[in-house]
């Protein structure tokens, strides 16, 4: 779950981070869409202003979007007229309803103690052969950017076993570099992973 102060920065800058958001899907997301079925369910999970989900509901996918920060659930619903509600990681109590599961950035706010936790309410949520996606800034340890948000990185071996723990295992691995909203570069890896 996200903490306050990296709630209330997403409150503050909401508008801003929407602005960063590129107009196409970015690679992985257009493999994990390929890789469904026509129709398919699925879950954004931190969706933020609602970018990747309006990508996939254009693309025929019936989409749920959870995320923390009610000023992001209000860009969703306002921009891509997707399903969105405000909610936390620990509200995500479904099983087997998901097709696909899209966590683009999103879990990477949880602190790594509760990782486990999230990975196994996502195994639970997905069907069988269900798909997740998966971004992350990659490296370790804990911190915060300079405008105060938390997170927790992660290694390619982390990942690994964190998701076999679970069920699922990884099936493609991109990696790239990017400026975030912060204007700082970091890199990050993103992951489709399956049972």
């Amino acid at each position: 779950m996200s903490d306050d102060r990296t709630l209330a920065v997403y409150a503050k800058r909401a508008q801003d981070y929407a602005n960063l958001q590129p107009d196409a899907p970015f690679e992985t997301l257009s493999t994990f869409i390929a890789r469904l079925p026509e129709g398919a369910r699925v879950l954004d999970l931190g969706c933020g202003p609602g970018h990747d989900s309006g990508h996939m509901a254009k693309a025929g996918l019936a989409v749920e979007a959870l995320d923390a920060s009610p000023e992001m659930v209000a860009l969703a619903r306002a921009s891509h007229g997707v399903d969105a509600r405000q909610g936390h990681f620990d509200d995500l109590d479904a099983h087997a309803r998901y097709d696909g599961i899209w966590a683009s950035f999103s879990l990477l706010h949880a602190p790594r103690a509760d990782m486990p936790r999230h990975l196994a309410a996502i195994a639970r949520a997905l069907k069988p052969g269900g798909l997740l996606g998966l971004s992350l800034k990659e490296g370790t340890g804990e911190g915060r950017d300079r405008l105060g948000r938390f997170y927790t990185f992660y290694i390619e071996d982390d990942l690994r076993a964190l998701l076999a723990d679970v069920g699922l295992t990884i099936r493609d691995v991109t990696r790239g570099e990017g400026r975030g909203l912060d204007g700082s570069a970091s890199t990050w890896i993103s992951v489709l992973a399956h049972d």
